[in-house]
């Protein structure tokens, strides 16, 4: 999807999956130069990691872990690559991603489509130095034990990213969002914590479908079980009545635009449920630095994007970073993670 904001464009005209390809092929070998050192009211940090700007990549641009020198370049805080499952796997049949462009949104049904870790832990290995990247791990769609995918990635892949997501969010694999709940939840996070090795640390991924109530069970889950941050959040599987594209019916994740209120609801609610206990990644619908300003002024210490890309290119994380700076400034902030602590 982005590459330069023009390719950006030409892109949006050709089949989605193909433009994607195509996107990973330029970030892999076109010479692109770094974007220059970040403001420094815009650090960070989400538990012991570090970052010079909030604005992360969030999974399913980079499932494979093949851009990342090019993706280290468009100025990222930090860029999360995956989702990787422990065997390859080709994914739902095509077609399977679908451009709403009237909704300034993405509905796709992938169903982790990747090469599988051994790839993907050659790839990091040579991974870049400048930017965070991390690992976010899935389960195979006819694995009899999930619990036990997520464990294999997390060893296998020890030493090799600067942080980890357990991504049981996905709407694509089926009962995979079974995991969000408690019993099955702590089977898993329990064998997490058993399996991690190193200082890197381990986010959890989680659904916009949620209600308040099950959002605190995860967050006493996610504490319970050492748990770093929560990323919140995946794609929905709602479909507002304001839908105008021709695909709205399409089965799989609604992302971008029409996702943006409903996961700043779900992100209140975890600030709510963690009083400041748990970080917290804002994810869904951001499109502008207000959009980032509005979730950090909401307890996300960092946010991620990724529909918004394919519609406004990669200028879109200068946009952002620029944006927010100014309001952190005017609002007397000397830090992104210093305005994420000031609940409003």
């Amino acid at each position: 999807m982005p590459f330069p904001d023009l390719g950006a464009a030409i892109l949006r005209n050709l089949d989605p999956e193909v433009a994607h390809g195509l996107a990973i092929r330029a970030l892999q070998w076109s010479p692109l130069p770094s974007s220059g050192s970040d403001d420094p009211v815009l650090a960070t940090r989400i538990g012991s990691l570090a970052l010079s700007n909030p604005v992360g990549l969030a999974a399913g641009l980079d499932k494979n872990g093949e851009a990342l020198s090019g993706l280290s370049r468009l100025g990222f805080g930090f860029v999360e690559c995956g989702s990787v499952t422990p065997r390859p796997q080709p994914g739902n049949p095509k077609p399977r991603l679908f451009r709403l462009t009237e909704d300034r949104a993405i509905i796709n049904r992938m169903g982790f489509n990747n090469e599988g870790l051994e790839p993907f832990a050659a790839r990091l290995k040579t991974r870049p130095s400048s930017v965070a990247i991390g690992a976010n791990l899935g389960a195979n769609k006819d694995t009899e034990d999930r619990a036990a995918d997520y464990v294999t990635g997390l060893r296998r892949l020890a030493g090799l990213a600067d942080y980890f997501t357990v991504n049981i969010s996905s709407p694509n694999t089926p009962g995979l969002r079974a995991l969000q709940g408690r019993d099955a939840l702590d089977d898993l996070l329990g064998r997490v914590a058993e399996a991690r090795s190193g200082p890197a640390p381990v986010f959890l991924k989680v659904a916009p479908d949620l209600t308040g109530a099950e959002v605190e069970m995860i967050v006493e889950a996610a504490l319970a079980h050492r748990i770093d941050a929560l990323i919140v959040s995946n794609t929905t599987l709602d479909r507002p009545a304001s839908l105008k594209s021709q695909y709205a019916g399409e089965a799989g994740g609604l992302s971008g635009a029409p996702l943006r209120e409903r996961a700043l609801a779900v992100l209140r609610d975890a600030a709510s449920a963690s009083q400041g206990r748990l970080p917290l990644i804002g994810v869904g619908g951001i499109a502008s630095g207000e959009d980032a300003y509005v979730r950090i002024r909401a307890g996300a210490c960092a946010i991620q994007i990724y529909s918004a890309l394919i519609y406004e290119g990669p200028g879109l994380i200068g946009r952002i970073k620029r944006d927010l700076a100014d309001r952190l400034k005017a609002d007397g902030f000397s830090s992104v993670f210093e305005a994420s602590r000031t609940l409003r």
